[in-house]
């Protein structure tokens, strides 16, 4: 288990920084999608982190043949999925894991699915559950809610209609997944937008998805192959948002952040800043399977602010906005936020918990939390395994120093992190 140490920075920034992350949640659909097409798919810029090299290993074992080097991927499918001769481990991947479940579910053949220890123990029957509903065979520990997961998968499943109780991206992709075979168009309705990579990219391949006027989203089934992805990976904008942090914390500073998704459902975080008082603009640059484009960030004095919609824009990036809370003018609340007690770590019991160590006065709530701004002392962090915690906080080493306990986490979806985060010293 690796830690590391955060000197305090001693003067501000004016940086462009090209080299961040590939955007995860596209990195593990451009593999899994390409499945859906017959011919070649070409991935330039995808991830290399290990959640989304498990779903390249993943899309392997299924029969796929990829090949990799530092400019693209190239995935070519098999004319048929095979079922796979080992356990398909999916690493920290909550992502990876949920959209498999849909994938797989309508796939011939019998499938485990597992992970690290982080993941076994995170919820899985939100998705689980609606699958079983249509026909899908999933079981598990704790009755099909925790990993290892499995699949029997099932060749026709039924058309639904479904109305999701909970707003999450992940729930959405999985059942478009699993509907794209049903033997009819399906409906899937959500309270709030979610990230919507899934039905952009999907429909970019030639799937017929689209949103009625009652709110539904209706997948038609495929009667033949998708066109198969030429797509550039863009950075991705959670990523980047610790770096738009650092600038907003850092008195006099600036970042560039380039070639990052400007998809609306993936920038409210860094609305979320502008409302703190932060200048943030946003130029973009090109829009084919996504609106991509550059993210300015300049430092101005920060306000509280209260966030309470559209959390499951924010779910990423909360533990990262505490920061800036902690350092704000008055009393910043999180509210509707439930969600964060079942990402990779209790986000609201890790958040507040640290803060604590850090000096920070706060109120925990069952869905979120209130935060009186001041300043932050020098502490030593537990990450609980949860990269976002880890590199949020590593973050707030640049204003007070800061020594953060296992980071290995951060290789699962940022691995030049620290590298960039150096960078910062000129």
């Amino acid at each position: 288990m690796e830690n590391f140490s955060i000197e305090k920075l001693e003067k501000p920034f004016d940086i462009e920084i090209d080299s961040i992350a590939s955007d995860k949640s596209i990195s593990h659909r451009c593999a899994m999608f390409s499945l859906f097409s017959n011919e070649t798919s070409y991935i330039k810029n995808f991830l290399t982190a290990e959640d989304t090299l498990n779903s390249l290993s993943i899309v392997e074992q299924l029969g796929a043949k990829v090949k990799r080097d530092a400019k693209q991927v190239e995935i070519t499918p098999a004319k048929e999925l095979k079922e796979p001769e080992d356990v398909l481990d999916c690493g920290n991947a909550g992502t990876g894991m949920r959209l498999f479940c849909g994938l797989l579910a309508s796939i011939d053949g019998a499938f485990v699915l597992t992970g690290d220890k982080y993941l076994r123990n995170r919820p899985m029957k939100r998705v689980a559950q609606p699958l079983r509903s249509i026909g899908a065979k999933i079981d598990g520990r704790d009755n099909g809610n925790k990993a290892p997961l499995f699949i029997r998968g099932v060749k026709e499943l039924k058309p639904f209609i479904y109305n999701s109780p909970v707003d999450s991206a992940q729930v959405k992709s999985a059942m478009i997944l699993a509907a794209l075979r049903a033997t009819g168009v399906s409906k899937y309705k959500e309270n709030e937008l979610t990230r919507d990579h899934t039905e952009r990219m999907l429909k970019g391949m030639g799937a017929k998805i689209e949103t009625d006027k009652e709110g539904y989203i209706n997948i038609h089934p495929l009667k033949g192959a998708l066109k198969p992805l030429n797509i550039t990976v863009p950075a991705d904008p959670s990523s980047a948002f610790f770096f738009a942090v650092a600038a907003a914390i850092t008195p006099n500073s600036r970042v560039v952040l380039k070639n990052v998704s400007l998809n609306p459902t993936r920038i409210g975080a860094y609305e979320i800043l502008k409302k703190m008082g932060v200048e943030v603009n946003f130029i973009e640059k090109e829009n084919i399977y996504e609106p991509i484009g550059d993210i300015e960030v300049k430092y101005k004095e920060l306000n509280a602010v209260v966030v309470d919609k559209h959390i499951s824009w924010l779910i990423d990036e909360l533990p990262a906005l505490a920061i800036v809370m902690s350092l704000a003018k008055g009393t910043s609340v999180v509210k509707n936020a439930k969600e964060l007690r079942v990402k990779e770590s209790d986000r609201i019991k890790s958040v507040v918990t640290n803060l604590e160590k850090c000096g920070v006065n706060f109120t925990e709530f069952e869905d979120g939390y209130e935060i009186t701004g001041g300043s932050l002392k020098h502490a030593t962090i537990d990450s609980h395994g949860d990269h976002r915690i880890a590199m949020s906080f590593s973050i707030a080493g640049l204003i007070c120093g800061m020594d953060i306990q296992d980071v290995d986490c951060i290789l699962t979806s940022f691995p030049n992190f620290k590298e960039i985060l150096e960078s910062l010293r000129g």
